[in-house]
């Protein structure tokens, strides 16, 4: 069943001709590939793709359908989704509706029928690039003009659009067998704070089956504040974008600084870099997958993880109290680093993973040992 004809624009001049699923108009954002062959939905609802128009390298996309079980957020966050063939008739027990019905629903713009190989090896070549996805506007140099006036990813804010308002209790534990990991509880209860920057539901799921009481907080809040709830640990969340713009996160994460057990994840790892006086920089075209390969320095061990950011904490910049523990096997990236004095340790990847890999669940569990 064709859609009608969609077009996405490149700010290099690229142009790609398809087909539209899920819904009409037009749309912006930053051109970004992830190459996981599963879990697109979660790819949809991950509040980390604010702002991105999202490519997946594998061909057939939606066979599975959508289910209410697998959201990492409320809402799907892509700004646009593009894939080499869309499945209109899905197959899954588990699924409630498809996924061209499920982004028409939150109009949210797809394109399928481009061939994805190439756009995909010009984002590798090229760097991500920003775009314009439209099924209103067909005039290629129109959205080529459209394209290189889009503002950048860099430089700005993105998680404010996505971290909640007010303070709440999370509850929920994994609420099907199918996301399921092993993790051993604490023997005693114990408070986390969560800073939420964009946060993926299956990080809290995590937390409270360590067997955490768990606060999740806006990004925003002061240390002031954080403080004030007595925790025994607090936990940074990943979120979208360029994380220097976020300087009143940087302070406040200083400010904590050997008073609590931190634990950092994607953008929270980066803030942690900056408030520890490292610097960040943007990736050529970033890590965004299930199949990423990271080198544990402290074992030897070679982890399979889920990945979705765009910068990167510089390692020569880290002081000297501050050491590396994981490494990125791709491009030798930094992935994960410790404070040597303060109970402080940070990942660039995903240890929740949802929908997988399960290789790097012990993070968790080596929070809840630094919190006991």
């Amino acid at each position: 069943m064709a859609g009608s004809t969609t077009k996405l624009a490149l700010e290099d001049g690229a142009v790609y001709t398809g087909s539209s699923f899920g819904a009409l108009g037009e749309t912006s954002g930053e051109v970004v590939f992830n190459t996981s062959m599963t879990g697109y939905q979660e790819v949809l609802t991950d509040p980390s793709y604010t702002g991105q128009i999202v490519t997946m390298t594998y061909p057939l996309i939606g066979n599975y359908g959508i289910n209410s079980e697998d959201r990492e957020s409320g809402l799907p966050q892509v700004e646009g989704f593009v894939v080499r063939e869309c499945t209109r008739i899905p197959s899954n027990f588990r699924s409630h509706q498809s996924l061209h019905d499920y982004l028409a629903e939150h109009k949210i713009i797809g394109m399928e029928g481009i061939d994805t190989r190439s756009l995909v090896r010009r984002i590798r070549v090229r760097g991500a690039m920003m775009g314009v996805l439209s099924t209103v506007d067909l005039d290629d140099a129109s959205l080529v003009k459209k394209a290189k006036s889009c503002p950048s990813i860099v430089g700005r804010d993105l998680a404010r659009t996505v971290m909640p308002e007010k303070s709440s209790a999370w509850r929920e534990g994994f609420n099907s067998p199918f996301n399921t990991q092993e993790l051993h509880k604490s023997k005693k209860p114990l408070r986390v704070v969560a800073l939420d920057f964009g946060m993926k539901w299956n990080i809290p799921r995590c937390l409270v089956q360590l067997g955490c009481e768990v606060t999740v907080v806006p990004g925003s809040i002061s240390a002031k504040d954080i403080l004030a709830l007595n925790p025994d640990g607090v936990f940074i969340s990943n979120g979208p974008g360029d994380p220097e713009p976020l300087t009143y996160a940087v302070e406040n994460i200083r400010q904590l600084l050997g008073k609590k057990p931190i634990f950092g994840i994607c953008l929270g790892h980066q803030l942690l870099g900056l408030a520890f006086g490292a610097k960040t920089f943007k990736l050529k075209f970033g890590h965004r997958g299930a199949n990423q390969p990271v080198l544990n320095q402290k074992t030897g061990q070679v982890e399979i993880t889920t990945q979705n950011h765009g910068f990167a904490v510089d390692p020569t910049t880290l002081p000297a109290d501050v050491e590396s523990t994981h490494i990125n096997l791709n491009d030798q990236t930094l992935e994960g680093m410790r404070h040597m004095r303060y109970p402080v340790f940070s990942v660039q990847y995903h240890p929740e993973a949802s929908a997988g890999p399960h290789d790097s669940t012990y993070l968790f569990e080596e929070f809840r040992k630094l919190m006991d």
